[in-house]
């Protein structure tokens, strides 16, 4: 084959990426000479955005200063990739100087603002979010992280709502912006109901017709009457016929009425459609399940898939209670919030704002060897296969996010799968006694969905916390656990890993 030309290098990069196989498009990218990559260079950053390369992309980012010292805009974007790596204090640095270089974006705003309030300087971090929506009101985004922090702060729930109801008074059709405030509404306490008929009110009010909204309503209204949320899916799928999202929402509601059949005839074409996509996988299990079926994608071999080591005692301690009770100190000291996040699993609890890879500590930095060793053992007996799960196994990881909870007594984790990772993990750093009474209290249960089923699944396993004990899963697997009364915290690392 001769030489090939930009444009085709381009091309079949692009057709690369179009099927999934975003490792083997940057190869491609990369294979270019140093001029031809400059001429690619978009494409690039979209690919390790892709591949989670975020350090990739710092380096790309720090090449583009070497070359322009003097531009604003380079400064902001390897701001915004230091940003995605985790290095907070340095993205800081890159967004202030961003600014002084005459930079006024919300962009570059929003950098700044989350990496201060990663950093925990968090009144700071308000007041630059606030520098966002003066320069952009229905930057959803914005809005969304700011009304967070409010919370996690422990801020009153009418305040930390107002960056939404400000936004809505001059963009009320904003579909986006809507969107996002159902998801506050819900996670702040209010009740299904209450947050679906707000969420409808609004977009009636403004005659709105849109499948994300229809989604939503569809989600919302599914643990109250799944006829309702039927009504919702059908209308989104009739506003957007090719939207996975709705088809999505049409098979859940399938589930929540029984129809098992229903919604894995629809689950079976968009895994087909979407490969490895997590939240597909897991919602296609669940239907094959409920089916009676065999799991066609490998999901239901909980013995092989799911497993549970002790991680290795980290060089410089004595014993692994040693470390763990060191490892206990140094997370504690990263927990800046009282409340849990919006929009995740987590409820009654905190987690850390920062990734843990990029925290300066010696105690936290020693736990990722710990893990290295129990990961790479779950690697060679995951093995090969045709399935889901297996035939993404090149024997070798990264990390793509590490984070620490601390549940209250009486948080849990609403059932969820992970939709950035290919396995994930659970932890256990230091634990309340109630895991240890007799029942399951604090326990990981894996394989029921986060919705009401006629005929409620049983976890397909319950796995006990014990200290120092980490489990491995796939991240389309779902899980949760099990709420516990106690006077202790539970508190545990997770963190995502794809193959390379």
């Amino acid at each position: 084959m001769g030489e090939m030309s930009l444009q085709q290098r381009g091309q079949m990069a692009q057709g690369l990426a179009g099927q999934g196989r975003f490792v083997e498009a940057l190869a491609m990218v990369r294979g270019a000479s140093d001029r031809e990559r400059a001429a690619l260079v978009d494409l690039e950053v979209g690919l390790l955005r892709a591949c989670q390369d975020f350090d990739g992309l710092v380096a790309l980012r720090r090449r583009q200063v070497g070359e322009r010292p003097n531009s604003a805009v380079a400064h902001h974007n390897l701001g915004a990739a230091l940003g995605d790596a985790g290095k907070q204090a340095e993205a800081e640095a890159c967004a202030r100087k961003a600014l002084l270089m005459g930079s006024n974006s919300p962009e570059t705003w929003l950098v700044l603002a989350r990496s201060l309030q990663a950093v925990s300087k968090l009144d700071e971090a308000v007041a630059a979010y606030r520098e966002v929506l003066a320069r952009r009101p229905d930057y959803v985004e914005a809005i969304s992280e700011l009304a967070q922090q409010i919370w996690m702060m422990g801020g009153a729930v009418e305040a930390a709502r107002e960056p939404f109801e400000t936004a809505l008074v001059s963009y009320p059709s904003n579909s986006p912006l809507l969107r996002a405030l159902a998801v506050f509404n819900a996670y702040v306490g209010m009740p299904g109901g209450a947050v679906h008929a707000d969420l409808v009110e609004r977009t009636d009010r403004a005659g709105l017709r849109d499948p994300a909204v229809e989604v939503a309503a569809s989600h919302l209204a599914l643990d109250f009457d799944v006829d309702l949320a039927m009504s919702h899916a059908a209308m989104a799928v009739e506003l957007a016929a090719s939207d996975l999202s709705a088809w999505t929402a049409v098979a859940k509601c399938h589930l929540v009425k029984g129809e098992a059949e229903q919604a894995l005839a629809i689950m079976d074409k968009l895994v087909a459609a979407t490969g490895q996509d997590q939240a597909t996988l897991a919602i296609h299990a669940t239907a094959a399940r409920m089916a009676g079926r065999t799991n066609p994608t490998g999901l239901d071999d909980t013995n092989g898939l799911i497993r549970a080591s002790t991680i290795d005692t980290p060089e410089g301690w004595s014993s692994l209670s040693d470390y763990l009770a060191e490892l206990t100190q140094a997370l504690e000291a990263q927990h800046s919030f009282s409340r849990h996040p919006i929009g995740q699993s987590l409820r009654h609890g905190s987690q850390t704002p920062v990734d843990l890879r990029h925290v300066d500590d010696p105690v936290i930095q020693a736990f990722f060897k710990a893990i290295d060793g129990p990961i790479r053992d779950y690697l060679a007996a995951l093995g090969q296969g045709s399935d889901a799960v297996r035939r993404r196994n090149t024997g070798d990881y990264r990390i793509v996010g590490c984070w620490s909870v601390r549940l209250h007594p009486g948080g849990f984790h609403e059932a969820h799968i992970h939709s950035r990772g290919w396995l994930s993990s659970a932890c256990y750093i230091d634990l309340p006694q109630a895991v240890d009474r007799g029942g399951t209290e604090g326990w990981i249960a894996f394989g029921v969905p986060p919705y009401t089923l006629p005929t409620p699944l049983e976890p397909l396993k319950v796995e006990k916390p014990e200290p120092g004990k980490l489990v491995l899963f796939p991240s389309c697997m779902w899980h949760g656990t099990l709420p516990f009364e106690d006077e202790r915290h539970r508190l545990t690392i997770a963190f995502d890993l794809i193959p390379v």
